[in-house]
């Protein structure tokens, strides 16, 4: 059977990853981003009726983050939105170890709607498609917490968990928990990229107030900070989150991509040869 499914986020890391199986998959998909045809904008709720509208189930991420403040408002009007659109399912991305999140959380699972929670943190794509990269083509990764083990986990595998939550009706009430194979500090995610591309990569582990300061003297948005603060501090500051689950093997009846493969992989594309641009 194939479903119409609204795909919220629909552009980002692991979004544009749903909508590319779920369409290899035959399903009618709508991706729900601001450049989406209807809109979908988190900060436009007048929109979100026409881009729910005839939908069957949706994937939700929520940007920049469930932590943030105004996210819980968000979701209990985008849930409400849902059910007077008849919508069956809801599939909700996560934040592991994230207190704020998992009120956002008790908001799907109580809507009286098929749902299943899909936490995750510390995307393997963090060091290509986020934050991190910027240090990488530099040659240099200064982070706080340096001594924190992580078990990075991959945004593929995390896309091919929400496609079978969205698609198979034995996930509805379940809580997934997705995390890689392994724990590794920054550095040593640093030293295994380091490796695969021949390159010079240095780490340097930092204070959680000097990384503060360094992204202030950058000019970065105060929300930017806010939320980069508060996801070293409560995310990695939490030792639950260093824990690994076998939740991916689970679903997907295959083991979790290691940081590894990923970083195999990534480097064959030439993403972190590129040189940075030193006068940014």
């Amino acid at each position: 059977m194939k479903n119409n499914i609204l795909v919220i986020g629909g552009t980002g890391k692991t979004g544009k990853r749903i909508v590319n199986l779920l369409n290899n998959l035959g399903h009618h998909v709508r991706v729900g981003s601001r450049s989406g045809s209807p809109a979908f904008d988190w900060h436009n709720p007048e929109g979100w009726s026409a881009a729910v509208e005839g939908m069957e189930a949706i994937y939700i991420t929520y940007q920049p983050d469930l932590a943030v403040p105004g996210a819980l408002e968000a979701i209990e009007g985008l849930v409400k939105v849902a059910k007077s659109n008849h919508v069956k399912k809801l599939v909700l991305l996560s934040g592991k170890g994230e207190k704020e999140a998992q009120l956002c959380e008790q908001v799907i699972i109580h809507s009286g709607l098929d749902h299943t929670i899909v936490r995750a943190n510390w995307f393997n794509q963090n060091f290509s498609e986020n934050f991190l990269t910027e240090g990488v083509l530099a040659g240099h990764v200064a982070l706080p917490f340096a001594e924190a083990k992580i078990p990075f986990v991959d945004a593929n595998d995390i896309a091919e968990v929400a496609v079978k939550a969205l698609t198979e009706d034995t996930h509805n009430g379940e809580i997934y928990e997705l995390t890689g194979t392994e724990g590794l500090t920054f550095e040593e995610a640093v030293s295994i990229i380091a490796e695969a591309t021949d390159r010079e990569i240095q780490f340097t582990g930092v204070s959680i107030e000097s990384y503060v300061a360094a992204l202030r003297d950058h000019k970065l948005p105060e929300d930017f900070i806010w939320l980069i603060e508060y996801l070293f501090t409560e995310v990695l500051g939490n030792p639950s989150n260093s824990d690994i689950t076998h939740d991916i093997e689970k679903v997907l009846d295959r083991k979790p991509t290691s940081f590894q493969e990923y970083v195999e992989k990534t480097a064959s594309t030439g993403v972190w040869n590129l040189v940075a641009d030193q006068s940014i």
